[in-house]
Formats: structure tokens, C-alpha cells, sequence
């Protein structure tokens, strides 16, 4: 069974699913963006949450479900139809059992939540109904394990990064903190991954925890994916959710001694392929003036052989738009340039008027992309360069 990466066509939002090359078929949900114009089917946008319960497995009872579900932050283009296509709640008072399969609502077996994510957030925007949803949620499984529940599928939750004061200090059994990595999923260790959470930081003082806010604070995870026990390592997928230059730079600082912690060989172009990710300058008002960040280019640039990056945003086009932006493409295009890489945009693939979802595989050689099914064509691939030194 190969690994396998799904980015679905979700305009300038994020929806990623991660799917393990174990026996299990293990898989990681990262960001939700269903649209109510995706489940209106009148409508031309394409229908995600098909695809999405298309790829997922079924339990027992025939419920289909994730093995855990990450919302890399609470703005509303990385949760939206969490409410409507997810199970939230205790799983015992799961409802849809009697309904058609493609109807059934979604069990995340294991929740990943950020505190400081949704406490830097909460300052400068409302939370929408979807993310108060999810931290809800969140809170609902911290406090089963603070009761001593026993812990089972659709009631487990992982706290990634700690949370501000002493709030997290008694979770240890399910907190991960910053630099740390980790191998579980859904309660159990597993050979096919591994992880290390790169942000959020800890609470800073006020003055740094406003920069924060302000640069879209999100969970980042480089995730080390196996495409067989003998090739623990084939690919390393980094993803950021919409964290801009701040939060680069900090990274840049805090590990250009060490910097294959930012390698990468699939990097999900932060923000949508947003400017703002690589600049403290504003691109529709300077244009070709403004200026690059050296240090967050720096931390963006750690490009393994054969690296791909996607940008999950609509079509990007030579305009002042910001995100998607042209300008920001053309950096990320530059530093693939000397990894015989390749980018991609999620609204452009297959073509800009019917985008699919986009299907990276992952091989010993790295990461190497799927044709799209509704081509015609069998299940041809196309691979991308192998890395120097791999097999």
C-alpha cells in the first residue's frame, strides 16, 4: 500500500488528507474548507466532502473516520463544514448510523488541538461557529481525560504545544511541546510517521505575544513519512497553515544551526501562496519594490532533491491580488530552481475550470505525483526527480 498526500480544490483555503502506507490505511486529516457551495449541489464547485468520505476507510459499524484530525488554526477557510460532515460529541450519541453511506458524518477518532493557537487568534478576530465548534471539542476530550475516562476511538485528543500559565502542565500524557517529536496516532506509536511540532512557541511577553497574533499564529508540523519500514524517512511533508514572515523568521533563528529540522521535499505554500509569508511589505502597493525577508526565505528555502511545494489557493494569476500572489510563486519557483523541483496550485490542476484533487504519492524516492483520475488515463504516474543518495 503506498502512501499517499490528497490536496483537495478548495480555493484559497487549506484540506489536506495524509494517508499512511501502513497495513491500517492510517490517515490525518489537516484543515477542513467544505463550502456550502460545495454541498449545494446545483452548484458547480467541486463536491470535497465526497471525494474526502470516498477516501476514507469505514469501521465496523460501516462509520467512515479519520484517525486524527488537526485544524492548523480557526480561521474560517481551514474549518468550514466541520459542524455539518464531522461527529462532534461523544462518539456513544453517534446518530447518522441508519443514514446512506456518503451521508453518514465523519468520526474523528483522535482530536489535535493547539490552545495557543485559538488564544492568539481569539484577539483579533471573532471565532466563527465551525471553530468554536472544534474547541469546543477540544475541551469536551481534555476534560474526559482530566475525569480519568478511559480513552477509545472518537473521545482521544493530543494538545499540541502548551498552553499560556500552568493550563497544560497536568496533560503531559498528551502533550506535545515545541521541538519535540512524536510517533503516535490515535493513541499508538506508528512506524510510518513521525513528526516534530515546530510552533506555536509558548506564551512570549506581550509585546512579541501581539506579533504573534497579528502573523496568524498556526500550528507547523514537519512530518516524516515512510513509504516502506526500510525507508522511514522517503518523504518529509512540511506544513504551516497561514503562519506569515514573523513567524519564519523566528524559526529561521531558531534552527539555522540545525537546518534539516525546516528540510522539507513537499511544503504546503503557507497562506495560500500569500506575499505576506515571505515579506513585511505590502505587494499591491509596492509591487517589484518590496522586499524579500532573507531569514524567512531562509527557513522557506530548505528544499530536499526533487521538492515539490503546492499552493492550495485558486488560480494564481499576474495581478495584485494577495493571496494568491504572483510574486510569491516566483520565489518559491526560484528556490525549487536549484532542486529540480516542482510547484503546483491546487486550482490549476488538472485545469483551472474543473480542478481536481491533486494526488502526491510517496515512494523511496520521494514524493511523485499521481495523474488525476477523470483523465482517462489508468493509473499512470508521473515522478517527480529522485533525491540524490536515495533508492
Amino acid at each position: 500500500m503506498s502512501g499517499m498526500i490528497t490536496f483537495f480544490p478548495v480555493g484559497c483555503g487549506d484540506m489536506a488528507l495524509v494517508h499512511l502506507a501502513d497495513s491500517s490505511g492510517t490517515n490525518i486529516l489537516i484543515d477542513v474548507n467544505i463550502r456550502a457551495a460545495a454541498d449545494d449541489p446545483d452548484d458547480s464547485t467541486r463536491d470535497v466532502a465526497r471525494d474526502l468520505r470516498e477516501r476514507l476507510p469505514r469501521d465496523k459499524k460501516g462509520r467512515p473516520y479519520v484517525d486524527a484530525l488537526l485544524i492548523s488554526h480557526p480561521d474560517k477557510d481551514h474549518c468550514s463544514g466541520l459542524a455539518n460532515h464531522f461527529h462532534l460529541g461523544p462518539i456513544d450519541d453517534y446518530a447518522d448510523d441508519d443514514l446512506p453511506d456518503l451521508e453518514r458524518k465523519i468520526i474523528i477518532r483522535e482530536l489535535w488541538s493547539s490552545p495557543m493557537v485559538f488564544r492568539r487568534a481569539s484577539k483579533h478576530h471573532v471565532l466563527c461557529d465551525d471553530a468554536k465548534a472544534f474547541n469546543r471539542e477540544a475541551k469536551r476530550r481534555v476534560k474526559r481525560h482530566r475525569d480519568g475516562w478511559l480513552a477509545k476511538d472518537g473521545e482521544r485528543v493530543l494538545i499540541l504545544g502548551e498552553d499560556e500559565g500552568e493550563k497544560t502542565d497536568d496533560l503531559a500524557a498528551i502533550l506535545v511541546k515545541m521541538g519535540e517529536s512524536f510517533t503516535r496516532i490515535n493513541g499508538q506509536s506508528n512506524a510510518y510517521f513521525s513528526a516534530t511540532l515546530l510552533a506555536p512557541s509558548p506564551c512570549q511577553d506581550d509585546e512579541m505575544e501581539e506579533v504573534l497574533s497579528k502573523n496568524l499564529s498556526s500550528t507547523i508540523l514537519n512530518i516524516s513519512l515512510a513509504s516502506s519500514l526500510q525507508h522511514p524517512d522517503a518523504c518529509r511533508y512540511l506544513t504551516a497553515g497561514d503562519a506569515e514572515v514573523e513567524i519564519w523568521e523566528r524559526l529561521w533563528a531558531r534552527y539555522q544551526g540545525t537546518p534539516d529540522v525546516l528540510a522539507y521535499d513537499l511544503l504546503l505554500a503557507p497562506h495560500h501562496c500569500s506575499w505576506h509569508s515571505l515579506s513585511h511589505d505590502s505587494w499591491s502597493q509596492l509591487k517589484e519594490r518590496a522586499k524579500v525577508s532573507a531569514d524567512a526565505r531562509k527557513a522557506l528555502e530548505q528544499a530536499r532533491f526533487g521538492a515539490m511545494i503546492i499552493a492550495s489557493s485558486k488560480e494564481i494569476r499576474d495581478d495584485d491580488c494577495d493571496p494568491p500572489c504572483i510574486r510569491a510563486k516566483r520565489e518559491y519557483k526560484d528556490i525549487l530552481s536549484g532542486h529540480s523541483g516542482v510547484f503546483l496550485c491546487t486550482g490549476e490542476e488538472p485545469n483551472t475550470r474543473a480542478p481536481e484533487p491533486l494526488e502526491i504519492e510517496i515512494t523511496a524516492a520521494g514524493a511523485k505525483r499521481k495523474q488525476a483520475r477523470a483523465r482517462g488515463v489508468a493509473a499512470a504516474t508521473i515522478a517527480a526527480a529522485p533525491r540524490a543518495g536515495s533508492c
